[in-house]
């Protein structure tokens, strides 16, 4: 991605602490294996990222696989 754009968020119906961003607001890129993913929300360029993720590091991953994924931690 050359400039900040918005960053659609998802959920893993199937991995709940699993999740992931997509260029594109159907996540049509993220991997078949942790469908069905559940759209959560959308990051717009002024927002930060959440649980403190580098969004150029999002970017970056978006850019690269057309998805970038995190796993969130169990408190």
């Amino acid at each position: 991605m050359a400039a900040a754009a918005n960053l659609f968020m998802f959920r893993s119906a199937t991995t709940a602490a699993l999740h992931g961003f997509a260029a594109e607001p159907k996540g049509a890129r993220l991997p078949e294996k942790y469908a069905p993913w559940d759209a959560i929300g959308v990051l717009r360029p002024d927002q930060t990222p959440p649980h403190g993720l580098a969004r150029a590091a999002i970017e970056s991953g978006v850019a690269a696989n057309g998805y970038q994924m995190w796993r969130k931690k169990k408190a």
